[in-house]
């Protein structure tokens, strides 16, 4: 086997699922900007990457252009072995990629039901109970209800998951999946991610700075002004965050009055 310098398989080996190879993304808003600078990346079956770096630093422009809402004015995408570049979103979705908003839709006046048949494109009671017991909601309590204002973040979340896994994806692309949920919807977030990695032959990409996730990769993707800074291990990513945690006055003197979210400005 022949392995690139990060130590995962070389495109052309059956085990990369998706690959980026020399990527620029350049855009333009008033005046043209290039946000994504040669990126290359090769991600494996059924592993979890979780993309991190400083806000604005181009990982939810890498999630983008994997899902084709950015097209690359260089380089090349490859799903499965097959150039994808010049598909379109609906061409990547029919293919097996899925894409995770930070902000679920509400599909106002659908039912539960009514979603994930669409997902699926057929109704199967039983498929559809297992894909919500799957992402730890309770379908008896779900199928029949709209979903609407009364759905928690958390709820909205898990349904999507529910939505992507009836696709029988390759590769699903989470952007900031713990944005606006509470703590407690949070933790069984974690713990769908965790039990989807055991169930299915899936690539999940997950754009994330909390630690609880960051603890479920096989590998971290840093991402820093538009380039892959770095591609490590968790455990080596988490012993830089415990290093600078514990440089930081601020934060030892928050932890030792139980306030955890402060930030340093070191």
């Amino acid at each position: 086997m022949f392995y690139n310098r990060w130590g995962t398989l070389r495109a052309g080996v059956k085990n990369v699922m998706l690959e980026l190879r020399d990527i620029t993304v350049t855009v333009t808003e008033g005046t043209e900007a290039t946000i994504l600078k040669d990126i290359n990346l090769e991600l494996e079956k059924n592993k979890i990457y979780v993309m991190t770096g400083p806000n604005g630093g181009g990982k939810s422009s890498i999630a983008k252009t994997i899902m084709g809402i950015y097209q690359p004015s260089k380089g090349k995408l490859f799903l499965d072995g097959v150039d994808i570049t010049d598909k379109s979103i609906t061409e990547r979705a029919r293919m097996g990629i899925g894409y995770a908003f930070q902000t679920p839709p509400r599909f106002k006046g659908l039912k539960v039901r009514e979603l994930l048949t669409l997902a699926a494109g057929r109704e199967d009671i039983n498929e559809q109970c297992d894909l919500l017991f799957d992402v730890g909601l309770c379908a008896q309590d779900y199928l029949d209800r709209e979903i609407n204002a009364s759905f928690s973040g958390g709820e909205l979340k898990r349904i999507e998951i529910a939505t992507l896994l009836a696709r029988n994806l390759k590769v699903a692309v989470f952007d900031e999946p713990e944005a606006g949920i509470d703590l407690w919807s949070f933790q069984k977030l974690t713990e769908t991610f965790a039990q989807l990695h055991e169930k299915y032959d899936l690539t999940l990409v997950i754009i994330s700075h909390q630690e609880r996730i960051l603890r479920l990769a096989d590998q971290v993707i840093v991402v820093s002004e538009g380039r892959i800074s770095d591609i490590t291990s968790r455990d080596n990513i988490l012993a830089e965050i415990e290093r600078i945690d514990s440089d930081c006055l601020c934060r030892r003197d928050c932890i030792k009055g139980e306030i955890l979210s402060a930030e340093c400005d070191r």
